[in-house]
């Protein structure tokens, strides 16, 4: 059974899981149903766009700094230049049920040099759309054991996002040759992708 995590706590990913060396990291959020379609929805129209929220990564050195573009993992770049990080592709509208996007993270090959993944989510297009994560509800990051698909931790994001345009969502780090997870979700008034990066 998954253990569910706390805004702030953290766990052993790999002590406990003898053997863990692939994992899927499943990203996921629901847009909120617009069903306030009173004077102003019929005013205006009422048809507001796709939230797309895009999930990507960012491969730490141990002084928290990306390096090089090619350590951000993200719908532009699919997969890391070491092959130890795979992004599976963009959810343009977050409906359905389950993982939104995913990332595949085969542990045992992340360069000695990186000793970070962190996971970031912000919506595509913000300011255009007036799009923020207040617009989002149901959303999480959980990890999965790829060898026999156990999800392993679960992190339900449940404060309120409202005026946040992306999330640092969770980060995956090495500590004494393991690897631990840490639930953040710090919301962030970033506007894009590149704004993220520039703190790193």
């Amino acid at each position: 059974m998954a253990i569910n995590l706390q805004k702030g706590q953290k766990i052993d990913l790999t002590k406990g899981n003898a053997g863990l060396s692939e994992i899927m990291v499943g990203l996921g959020w629901d847009p909120v149903t617009q069903s306030n379609t009173g004077f102003f929805g019929k005013l205006f129209g009422g048809g507001a766009a796709d939230i797309d929220c895009d999930a990507s990564v960012l491969m730490l050195n141990d002084k928290d700094k990306l390096g090089n573009k090619s350590n951000l993992i993200y719908f532009g770049n699919l997969k890391s230049t070491c092959g130890s990080v795979r992004h599976t592709g963009d959810n343009l509208t977050g409906d359905g049920d389950g993982d939104d996007e995913e990332i595949i993270v085969k542990l045992k090959s992340v360069p000695p040099s990186i000793q970070k993944l962190v996971f970031v989510v912000n919506i595509y297009d913000c300011i255009s759309r007036k799009q923020n994560f207040g617009m989002i509800q149901n959303a999480y990051i959980r990890i999965v054991d790829q060898a026999n698909r156990k999800e392993l931790v679960r992190f339900n994001l449940t404060e309120d996002y409202s005026g946040k345009t992306a999330l640092v969502v969770g980060e995956i780090y090495r500590q004494e040759n393991e690897w631990k997870f840490a639930a953040i979700g710090q919301g962030t008034q970033d506007a894009s992708l590149s704004e993220i990066i520039r703190k790193y």
